[in-house]
């Protein structure tokens, strides 16, 4: 009885935290706002995401995804991990075959190296610590394809090449201290994990097999099935991009020119208002001149595709320049939500003690490598 009325009372007192956080949050908007302007402008905003945002950004994973098929299918992919195996070991101290992991993430999304870590002969190839890094690996080249292609319709190709850059920068960061921390926390680690398994296996699994179908099925069968994968990408973003994006364009912008009308991307500017008592380290570091612009990486933390839905309204506001755009490439990429799939990747490896130091590296990384696309992409306009 007693364990039940413990029960109860948690969760009464949640539910007044819980309420009274909603009202410290929801009263000064509606008063500043209006309440009927605040749910006004939260729907249309939400709707206008859905109809200008969500369905351009499916449109891009349906597109990229059959293209990541067709490259998968032909043996592009086999052929850039046999390219970029020899960089592995003294780059990111990892076997060679962690860089077909860390092309299906930049393909597709985070938990596509979880696929990997859990197959044996795959991770045989592993010590512990170095399985455990293949989050922080892996999570850096997260949606990179569509992050940048996204970045290049908007017709800053340059800037997302540089951003790319910075990315890989930061994964290096983040692997490299994800291995070192892990390994002065958890000696054991050090221990492989696994003896069975030979390059021999590992090979025949990334090399092509034989195909019955006629090369003309092949490709018709890839286009469509990576389509496929392309729409369940594009409704997997469809909750952060409406939610949080909202949410966070909610505190980001203000009035409109005839005040607040309950329109779509009205709100009450709080965290520039925040981002402006330290601008200072915004400009020098990433070269922000505007700090609207902090809703990027603030928002790639949770869902790197709900930060892309950010893009159109910045560029309707004249915000977006080059350096910008590599700057949300290297930190999109490298962050690419993280905050939401670190935990639940590192728990189905079966190591929850590391999460908090997997999620401290990729902090650091993401803020490297936006650091470095931004002096990177100066160095660049100076040449």
């Amino acid at each position: 009885m007693t364990r039940k009325n413990s029960r109860i009372r948690r969760s009464t007192i949640e539910a007044i935290v819980f309420l009274s956080l909603m009202l410290l949050v929801f009263i000064p908007l509606g008063i500043k706002m209006g309440g009927s302007n605040l749910i006004n402008t939260i729907m249309n905003t939400a709707h206008n995401l859905l109809l200008n945002t969500v369905f351009y950004l499916m449109g891009i994973t349906v597109l990229t995804g059959a293209l990541s098929k067709l490259l998968s299918e032909f043996g592009v992919v086999s052929a850039l991990e046999r390219i970029l195996r020899p960089l592995m070991k003294p780059i990111f101290n990892l076997p060679g075959v962690a860089a077909l992991g860390g092309v299906m993430t930049f393909l597709s999304d985070n938990p596509a190296i979880i696929a990997f870590a859990k197959d044996k002969e795959f991770s045989s190839y592993f010590k512990k610590y170095q399985l455990l890094s293949l989050t922080n690996f892996g999570t850096a080249f997260g949606m990179g394809f569509v992050v940048i292609v996204t970045m290049i319709s908007l017709g800053y190709a340059g800037g997302a090449l540089v951003g790319f850059a910075g990315a890989v920068c930061g994964s290096i960061i983040s692997t490299r201290i994800m291995q070192h921390s892990c390994l002065k926390a958890f000696p054991e680690l050090e221990a492989p994990v696994s003896e069975k398994g030979t390059r021999t296996v590992i090979e025949e699994k990334t090399d092509e097999a034989p195909k019955k179908d006629s090369i003309f099925m092949r490709f018709l069968n890839a286009l469509l099935d990576g389509g496929k994968n392309g729409v369940e990408l594009g409704l997997a973003i469809i909750p952060g991009v409406l939610i949080i994006t909202t949410m966070v364009i909610l505190i980001t912008f203000g009035a409109g020119p005839e005040g607040y009308t309950g329109a779509a991307n009205q709100g009450v500017p709080i965290l520039p208002w925040l981002a402006e008592k330290i601008h200072w380290v915004f400009e020098w570091l990433f070269g922000f001149k505007d700090m609207r612009l902090i809703a990027f990486p603030m928002t790639a933390l949770g869902a790197v595709g709900a930060s892309l839905g950010l893009l159109p309204t910045f560029n309707a506001e004249g915000l977006l320049d080059g350096n910008t755009i590599a700057v949300f490439t290297a930190i999109g990429m490298c962050w690419s939500g993280f905050l939401s799939t670190h935990t639940a990747m590192l728990d189905t490896l079966g190591f929850r003690k590391a999460i908090s130091k997997a999620l401290g590296a990729h902090a650091v990384a993401g803020l490297c490598a936006g650091i470095i696309a931004h002096f990177l992409y100066m160095l660049v306009s100076l040449l």
